[in-house]
């Protein structure tokens, strides 16, 4: 006997396969039937006198019946227990010509006249309504999730241009620069929700896009230094890729290092250079650093204290990528920030 034959009496088989939840047909080598269930005349809407005897192909759609002849043959020359069709769509063919979405499972039977094949045949027609309920779920999700980052994006534009507003008529400089500094925190959340609007992926951000984009906005913000400050982005020849969660506090992150080494770091008419470095480490960690070639940092600054409102918020930021940060100091002030590829969420 091959491997799949029952061990079983022919009554007890019989019983078996009679009353089995799926179709269940036995075919000979010529392709003819010579057991057929209850649920195969239920399935297909023929007596079961009708199938007997007849050819397997007539459970087939027409346009298929000669390419199910080679196939059928091609098994029954290696029969073993398999699934039909692996990468195909099935269909049945009920006695009315209606078609209908199938699977099939085919094992061999060695019997006293040789070797048959009783095929498992399952209708799959509700199944593929319930995955389709569920792709068009999917796609209506999609399409209010772009629709909602997209207005995020537009109110924070409309905010940036409030604060620019606002910034024109304030004659304190101070409280121009103050107003300039959240500008740019609203326009690094604002590009976040740009690049998932363009992207159409709202779980992840490509992580050096976000960060060159966001260079550029920064650049374009401090163009009054011309070219005294040079400001430039190392990204790693490989994509990183950062969940949404903490895209928006890596990007507040950098904006913050970036707009306080501008702000500070090259006083007077100094020149120098920023540069921002990002790596992925073999330890499935990011790295980001923050660099520049200024005055440096003063003596009682300290992040772990918080001593300023940006120190406190670079803190803050550290703390949401659930990372650790170090300073640097000598010729200049850098800064390194390294945190989990993988949100602690989603870590096995």
């Amino acid at each position: 006997m091959l491997p799949g034959s029952p061990q079983l009496g022919e009554d007890s088989f019989r019983r078996v396969v009679e009353w089995a939840p799926s179709a269940m047909v036995m075919i000979d080598p010529e392709g003819i039937m010579v057991l057929v269930n209850a649920q195969t005349e239920r399935m297909f809407d023929y007596g079961r006198a009708a199938l007997i005897g007849q050819s397997v192909e007539i459970l087939v759609p027409e346009r298929f019946r000669q390419h199910h002849r080679g196939f059928r043959a091609g098994y029954f020359s290696d029969p073993q227990p398999r699934p039909m069709g692996i990468g195909r769509d099935l269909a049945g063919c009920r006695a009315d010509g209606s078609e209908f979405p199938i699977e099939i499972g085919l094992n061999p039977i060695a019997t006293e006249a040789g070797i048959m094949v009783l095929a498992s045949i399952i209708d799959i027609t509700e199944r593929q309504r319930a995955q389709q309920r569920l792709e068009d779920a999917l796609r209506e999700k999609t399409v209010l999730l772009n629709e909602v980052h997209h207005r995020v994006k537009n109110n924070l534009q409309v905010i940036t241009s409030l604060l620019n507003l606002q910034a024109d008529y304030a004659a304190d400089p101070r409280l121009r620069a103050i107003l300039a500094e959240s500008c740019n925190r609203v326009k690094a959340m604002a590009l976040t929700h740009q690049l998932l609007y363009e992207r159409k992926d709202f779980s992840r951000l490509q992580l050096g896009d976000y960060l060159e984009r966001l260079v550029q906005s920064i650049r374009a913000s401090y163009r009054s230094s011309g070219n005294r400050i040079a400001l430039r982005l190392a990204l790693p020849e490989e994509e990183v890729q950062l969940d949404l969660e903490r895209a928006i506090p890596c990007g507040l992150l950098l904006n913050e290092l970036v707009t306080n080494a501008y702000k500070h770091a090259f006083p007077g008419e100094r020149c120098g250079e920023i540069v921002i470095e990002l790596c992925k480490k073999a330890t499935d960690r990011i790295r980001l650093s923050i660099s520049d070639n200024g005055v440096g940092l003063p003596p009682d600054a300290d992040l772990a204290q918080g001593s300023s409102l940006g120190l406190q918020l670079v803190q803050l930021f550290v703390e949401q990528l659930h990372g650790t940060a170090e300073i640097t100091r000598g010729t200049g002030t850098r800064m390194s920030i390294s945190f989990p590829h993988t949100h602690p969420k989603e870590a096995p």
